[in-house]
């Protein structure tokens, strides 16, 4: 049973990272150009992904008094995490600006990668559970980094600049816009599903070839010591902690594996040009996104193995 499981989680994982790997290898090659995989991330971004998840919630079966459960299991993750990172600060032996990247590191996670998995492990379902949590993760996430590298760089991030860029994410308004159309009975109106059926198969591929293409491994030379302890505490503490907020909150076989499994991720893009934007160490961010994602090829298959039911 054990090795089938395995070999089950292997078949979906593989997939994953070739893709990642070929975006890697493409950029090398500087085919189709560096330009190109840009403005692709931004197509992902603000196009396929949240037409993805539009299209998924609008239509599924979601037990809406599942809602706060999974609401508390995100808040107490969050806090369980950022309370063990201060608590070992010291730890690190970094300055303020490469704190701010260790956690950013430790709590932010590659949407990519989890929409794929949780897709390809349970399909429409996975992917409905996963937008349900992102709905929250997304928002928290962004505030408590904000909210570190304010106080640990200077940076003068106001509360009205911190809410807005969480209003427009177009993640989170996907997320949102899905629940509405899903709670009032709505579903996919005026032929809108088929556009979105069209869109879809595009937004996981591609994402992940993006995701490739933003990896720098010249970038991960030097500072090997914070970057294992970031790598460590990401795609071991953190699902650690993230297990534990399930198991108290006692979550389904399925939210549990969502939540971990998005606990232990590794951290996204998006932490780099937040670390640029408020004076965070933006090359450690880079190494540790780097390090953390070819780590967790061999770390995501144990994680799925001990919880996946």
């Amino acid at each position: 049973m054990l090795l089938n499981n395995l070999q089950t989680i292997l078949a979906v994982i593989a997939p994953i990272f070739a893709l990642i790997a070929l975006g890697q290898v493409l950029y090398r090659l500087e085919f189709p150009g560096e330009s190109f995989w840009l403005q692709l991330e931004r197509l992902v971004y603000y196009v396929l992904f949240p037409a993805l998840l539009v299209g998924e919630l609008a239509t599924a079966d979601v037990d809406q008094t599942r809602l706060w459960p999974m609401v508390l299991a995100v808040v107490a993750t969050l806090a369980g995490v950022t309370v063990l990172v201060l608590a070992l600060r010291r730890l690190f032996a970094v300055d303020g600006p490469g704190f701010t990247s260790v956690y950013q590191g430790v709590v932010r996670f590659n949407t990519y990668i989890g929409l794929a998995i949780a897709s390809r492990l349970y399909g429409s379902e996975g992917v409905a559970v996963a937008a349900m949590a992102m709905a929250f993760l997304i928002p928290l996430v962004n505030m408590l980094c904000v909210g570190v590298l304010a106080h640990y760089t200077g940076a003068s991030a106001t509360l009205a600049g911190t809410v807005r860029s969480i209003l427009t994410n177009p993640l989170i308004l996907a997320c949102v816009l899905g629940l509405v159309l899903n709670s009032t009975g709505l579903g996919l109106p005026l032929g809108s599903g088929v556009v979105l059926g069209m869109l879809t198969p595009a937004a996981l591929p591609l994402g992940l070839m993006a995701v490739g293409a933003g990896l720098r491994l010249r970038s991960t030379r030097g500072r090997a010591g914070v970057l294992t302890q970031g790598t460590v505490f990401k795609l071991g503490i953190t699902p650690t902690v993230a297990w534990c907020a399930a198991w108290l909150l006692q979550l389904s076989g399925l939210e549990t594996l969502i939540l971990v499994l998005f606990a232990a991720l590794p951290t996204a893009p998006s932490a780099y040009i937040l670390a640029r934007q408020l004076g965070g160490d933006h090359e450690l961010l880079a190494s540790l996104l780097t390090v953390q994602t070819a780590v967790s090829a061999v770390t995501l298959p144990v994680v799925l193995l001990l919880i996946a039911p």
